[in-house]
């Protein structure tokens, strides 16, 4: 059996023992032989991709593990390459998140303004990263959980020749969350959108469709820990036709988020850096090697599971079902064929094959067009470096909109954010 290369680029993330973790727990079906895991942070790499090493060796995996600063030798002659980077680190994200309520807008990682920065950032580092693939493996899956991941996904899969999927952590938790609440484990759930824009449209158990019950009841969704949710109301629910995912509530709810937001003592970012500086503290003690249960507060929960089972079935060309962000291909009828979705798909050795949903829902359509102009037009934004580009998608995001606002607080983002947007600033070093 061969034996895989697999680049993990940005190990120190300290999210990855959860990677880690995945890959010990499918080392009959994954043969692993060569682990590289890259980071451009000395500390973090040192600390994160030591206890990485430690969990390695302590299950017993015959695997070189390479600590390395160097893309190009990750790169070379992988079969996957797993990106998890965050442009900017924790610091990035505190900006994204606190400059915009200054101008009475919504700070968030993946959401609104601060979301699109973050796009902005990680767009031409992936790009960075892209290029090399094509040159040093060619032939290599990029699997993708950076965020914000469906703008990036969208970049990829339309401006790049490199194979790649999207993942999020949110659906298979608000899958299960579903399934477990309605006591029907085997269902099959019919989950559309986009990332961080998403809904289930069906619930399928023995010829029956429980959505109405599910409905009926008011059953919400699964709050992730990373966002700070307060449930969506049986009439919201029942108004909207389908069971939102909890980042929904940025949109259904944009007001009493913001005001949260403004009156919080501290943000997500700053609470984030608290708990990262605890975990990489527990990290660094040369006798740990196995996952510490603080981890479960960072908000990845399962994110391994999903990364991992994503290997797994393209490597062994298995043909199940997982939800992944990919290109469109006629699976969502009033959705153009490249336009990236969040969708649940069949996953071989050539990908993912969209699995046509077949819902009516207008509110859900009118959503997903206007948040994929938005995305559309920010990719082109990331890409060219276009200001032009950048405008008319904050203009068409409803959590924008207002040109006052989004343009000086566009202006002061991009003067922060300098070192990271090359291409809009081209010209200008020319």
């Amino acid at each position: 059996m061969k034996k895989l290369k697999i680049a993990i680029i940005g190990i120190g993330s300290t999210y990855s023992p959860e990677l880690i973790e995945g890959f010990i727990n499918k080392k009959d079906s994954l043969p692993l032989g060569e682990l590289y895991l890259m980071d451009i942070d000395d500390r973090k790499l040192r600390i994160v991709g030591g206890l990485s090493e430690r969990m390695i060796k302590a299950a017993g995996l015959d695997c070189q593990v390479v600590l390395t600063k160097s893309l190009d030798d990750s790169l070379k002659n992988a079969d996957f390459v797993l990106g998890q980077i965050r442009v900017g680190k924790l610091p990035a994200r505190l900006l994204d998140e606190k400059i915009p309520l200054k101008y009475d807008l919504i700070g968030q990682e993946t959401n609104g303004i601060g979301g699109f920065f973050n796009g902005m950032r990680t767009i031409p580092a992936i790009f960075e990263i892209v290029k090399k693939m094509e040159v040093l493996c060619p032939n290599a899956w990029l699997i993708n959980f950076s965020n914000p991941s469906g703008m990036i996904c969208e970049a990829v899969l339309n401006y790049t020749k490199i194979k790649m999927l999207g993942l999020c952590n949110v659906p298979i938790n608000m899958i299960d969350g579903v399934k477990k609440k309605l006591n029907l484990p085997n269902a099959e759930v019919e989950y559309v959108g986009l990332n961080h824009l998403t809904w289930i449209t069906a619930i399928r158990d023995g010829g029956k469709d429980y959505l109405q019950e599910a409905i009926a009841q008011g059953l919400s969704s699964e709050a992730m820990k990373n966002i700070p949710a307060s449930g969506f109301s049986a009439e919201l629910i029942h108004t909207v036709g389908a069971i939102p995912s909890s980042y929904l509530e940025y949109y259904y709810f944009k007001d009493q988020k913001l005001a949260k937001a403004k009156e919080a003592p501290k943000s997500r970012a700053e609470i984030v850096m608290e708990i990262e500086e605890q975990l990489l503290e527990m990290y660094s003690n040369q006798e740990m090697h196995t996952k510490p249960e603080l981890l479960s507060k960072r908000g990845g929960a399962r994110y391994s599971e999903v990364a991992i089972n994503l290997v797994d079935s393209i490597h062994n060309n298995k043909g199940d079902v997982q939800v992944v962000n990919c290109k469109n291909q006629g699976a969502i009828d009033f959705m153009g064929d490249d336009d990236v979705v969040e969708i649940s798909a069949v996953i071989d050795k050539n990908g993912a094959h969209p699995i046509p949903a077949h819902f009516q829902n207008e509110h859900i359509r009118e959503y997903m067009l206007m948040i994929k102009a938005y995305e559309k037009h920010a990719v082109k934004a990331a890409v060219f470096g276009d200001e032009e580009e950048a405008m008319r998608a904050l203009l068409i995001n409803p959590l924008i909109f207002d040109y006052k606002k989004a343009y000086p607080c566009f202006q002061e983002m991009k003067e922060v954010f300098k070192p990271y947007l090359p291409e809009f600033f081209k010209e200008k070093q020319a």
